[in-house]
């Protein structure tokens, strides 16, 4: 039983895919013409990775993090409830981030990774290098 059944509620709400700066991001790219897989399931040396756009011709993977599930260095923060459960937790994502990020890159993709409050013409200015590069 969650100690809080308003905090349980909140959780289940967050999403795994579909968020919104992930849509946006997704519409502009679409809009510029370029077509991608999202969410995609890739198994690289063992770990299972799922970006959250796939730009599989051109060895691309676009992640669009969370600042507080990601721990952003400009909006993350440290929560100041459960401490207990939340830091451990904050410092897995961390470490996962930087796990998929290397087997990704040992495999010859290029990685983007996009703040969520990132400005939404920047943020496709960045994938559209990487496309370049890839």
């Amino acid at each position: 039983m969650p100690l809080n059944e308003g905090r349980a509620r909140n959780m289940r709400a967050n999403r795994r895919v579909d968020s919104k700066p992930e849509i946006r991001l997704r519409k502009a790219l679409h809009g510029r013409g370029l077509r991608f897989r999202k969410d995609y399931r890739m198994d690289i040396n063992g770990l299972r990775v799922r970006p959250d756009i796939v730009f599989t011709r051109r060895k691309v993977a676009v992640f669009v993090d969370g600042c507080f599930w990601h721990v952003c260095p400009l909006h993350g923060r440290q929560p100041t409830r459960n401490e207990w459960y939340w830091t451990p937790k904050l410092r897995r994502n961390m470490e996962r981030d930087r796990a998929a990020d290397e087997a990704l890159t040992d495999a010859g993709w290029t990685v983007v990774r996009i703040w969520e409050h990132e400005d939404q013409g920047a943020a496709v200015d960045a994938v559209i290098r990487a496309l370049g590069a890839g």
